[in-house]
């Protein structure tokens, strides 16, 4: 029963990322950090996130303490047999992952769309700010094609 009430916690909540890797960009500890994002609604599917993480001298120099910047790049492949959940069909898709970028305004979040005409998942990565939207974004697509069933003679 105690696993059953943690998978399905698990199946409604947003993914969690795990950090694959942190590169060192510049000679203040500026930082592009890529974290792995399993979809929890979609089996199969392993999206990968970069987004700059600046650093506290870059912080302290800046003046500007509690935020990243909104840039982010994203890439997902299949990784495994597609089984898709229960995703929402609706327009605008459904929030996978989210991240704050800064202490209150700003989060780095991942959304599905699903394209079902074209067989299609569809993973857009975009800042979300309260004073002002952000025009940063980068998507990722992933083909949902069944496979080609054996001609029966």
């Amino acid at each position: 029963m105690k696993k059953l009430v943690t998978a399905m916690i698990l199946a409604a909540s947003p993914a969690l990322a795990e950090e694959v890797a942190e590169v060192g960009v510049d000679w203040v500890g500026n930082d592009i950090v890529i974290e792995a994002i399993h979809d929890p609604k979609v089996e199969g599917v392993t999206c990968h996130l970069a987004y700059f993480s600046r650093s506290m001298i870059d912080r302290l120099s800046q003046g500007n303490w509690f935020e990243d910047p909104s840039n982010s790049a994203i890439e997902c492949s299949q990784t495994g047999p597609i089984r898709i959940g229960d995703v929402s069909d609706s327009e605008d898709g459904e929030e996978v992952f989210s991240e704050g970028r800064s202490l209150v305004f700003k989060s780095l979040r991942v959304r599905r769309i699903y394209d079902e005409e074209n067989q299609v998942l569809i993973y857009l990565a975009h800042a979300s700010e309260l004073t002002e939207g952000s025009a940063k974004m980068a998507i990722s697509t992933v083909p949902v094609r069944q496979p080609a069933q054996p001609a029966t003679e």
